[in-house]
């Protein structure tokens, strides 16, 4: 019965993100490593329940090591500059037959239906095509990388069609150029242009780990742009090179318009599903806005504020408020809103050139980690603003965190008149002040 409350639970939890998630476009990355792990058939299980929630998916596909391997068998060998494959005439047949290798493994991998399997009853179709023209990267530092590309242009309105028509577009790492060239394109490059051009929602780089971690060694969970370009200046030369590979895609996409770049570990089964339908995810996200946005709060909100007020009301920790007082106080708060929940608030109170500062709340998921103390700086920011020049508040339990972000212990006469006849002597609250 556990367990299938706790099934029950997380399909209405997830819910909120199948709608917000249906109709959008989502490029996925997938290196040719991840086409040869064991998790491969969890990967295209999940990739077809994105499809069948109305998900529109460009999938890009990489074949790194199924070159390798094409190239070892007949006895040759790729040199590298700057981390691109250097393709000569000698070594393209070998490239050609490993992309197609992978790119057939693809396509049979989402063309299963079997009983009694999670691909039953999908028939996804999925569909190729000349979808990107290419150039050649030509001679580099005096070195000439010859049938190694780059993405000229993304026929755009032909994938357009393949996505309202239903289906998943499939790319290889290859382009074609005006004079019938094809060229070995890197699979990042290709997934970044496509996501550019397609102004797509998300970006999704698979990589065989959930992202980058602090000194700590703990994950960290989301960065915003210029947060990925310092990591990657300091970083970037010595952390893996899958993982630099997919933290640069993400990265250059979301610069470009591409609302977040997310990186999902093809080692973990449903590392895809966490990512996208649970409220934190599981790898590191970049964000080109403002993936928790603080904002004034709107009639919208009064429900989420009043869901993170409750608990401690019915603690006797805050003094209860009503729906009604709320919606006719609602512009007094501020909120910062998750993925459209609202995870923690505050409301400033104006008396002249004074101001009460009041009902600080952050969700229990959400506590220290500094919420609560950008909203405080987000409310004197507010305070300063409307030209008031001291704040005050009442707390019962929260002394110690007021005193150690500046405020000082005050007494009811600090108080405007108006606040001191509704002083409740029965709470017996603490009372703080800070001059701004």
């Amino acid at each position: 019965m556990s367990t299938s409350n706790d099934y029950v639970k997380w399909f209405r939890h997830s819910s909120p993100y199948i709608n917000a998630h249906r109709g959008r476009t989502f490029v996925i990355m997938l290196p040719g490593e991840a086409l040869r792990h064991t998790n491969f058939g969890n990967i295209i299980h999940d990739l077809a329940l994105l499809s069948s929630l109305g998900i529109r998916l460009v999938i890009v596909h990489g074949a790194r090591p199924q070159i390798d391997d094409h190239l070892q068998q007949r006895g040759q060998h790729s040199l590298f500059h700057h981390q691109l494959r250097i393709t000569d005439n000698a070594s393209l047949t070998s490239v050609l037959q490993a992309v197609g290798e992978a790119r057939i493994t693809l396509e049979a991998a989402l063309s299963t239906g079997l009983p009694n399997s999670p691909m039953h009853g999908a028939r996804i179709e999925v569909t190729g095509g000349n979808f990107i023209a290419a150039m050649p990267h030509g001679v580099i530092d005096g070195i000439d990388l010859q049938h190694t590309g780059k993405v000229r242009r993304v026929n755009v309105p032909q994938l357009v069609r393949t996505l309202d028509d239903g289906a998943i577009a499939l790319l290889s790492p290859l382009g074609y150029s005006a004079t019938g060239e094809v060229f070995n394109l890197a699979y990042s490059d290709v997934a970044t242009c496509v996501a550019t051009a397609l102004k797509a929602d998300k970006l999704l780089a698979y990589c065989d780990t959930d992202g980058i971690t602090n000194t700590e060694g703990q994950l960290v969970r989301q960065l915003t742009l210029g947060e990925c370009r310092d990591y990657l200046d300091t970083h970037g030369a010595i952390i893996p090179d899958l993982l630099a590979q997919s933290l640069t895609s993400c990265y250059l996409s979301c610069l470009q318009g591409v609302q977040r770049g997310q990186i999902i570990n093809y080692t973990a089964d449903g590392a895809l599903l966490t990512e996208l339908f649970t409220r934190d995810g599981l790898g590191t996200m970049v964000y080109s806005g403002h993936y928790e946005q603080l904002r004034t709060a709107g009639l919208d909100d009064v429900g989420g504020i009043l869901k993170l007020l409750e608990p401690l009301e019915d603690q006797g920790i805050l003094v209860r408020r009503s729906r009604e007082l709320l919606e006719t106080d609602i512009d007094k708060f501020h909120v910062l809103e998750k993925d459209g929940t609202v995870i923690a608030c505050a409301a400033l109170y104006p008396y002249g050139d004074i101001g009460e500062l009041a009902c600080v709340v952050t969700h229990p998921d959400y506590r220290k980690g500094g919420r609560a103390a950008l909203l405080l700086q987000q409310m004197e920011k507010l305070a300063r603003q409307q030209g008031i020049q001291q704040l005050f508040l009442l707390t019962t339990q929260t002394a110690h965190w007021f005193l150690e972000q500046g405020f000082a212990t005050g007494d009811l006469n600090n108080l405007p008149m108006a606040r001191q006849h509704l002083y409740n002597y029965q709470r017996n609250s603490k009372i703080f002040i800070k001059n701004l």
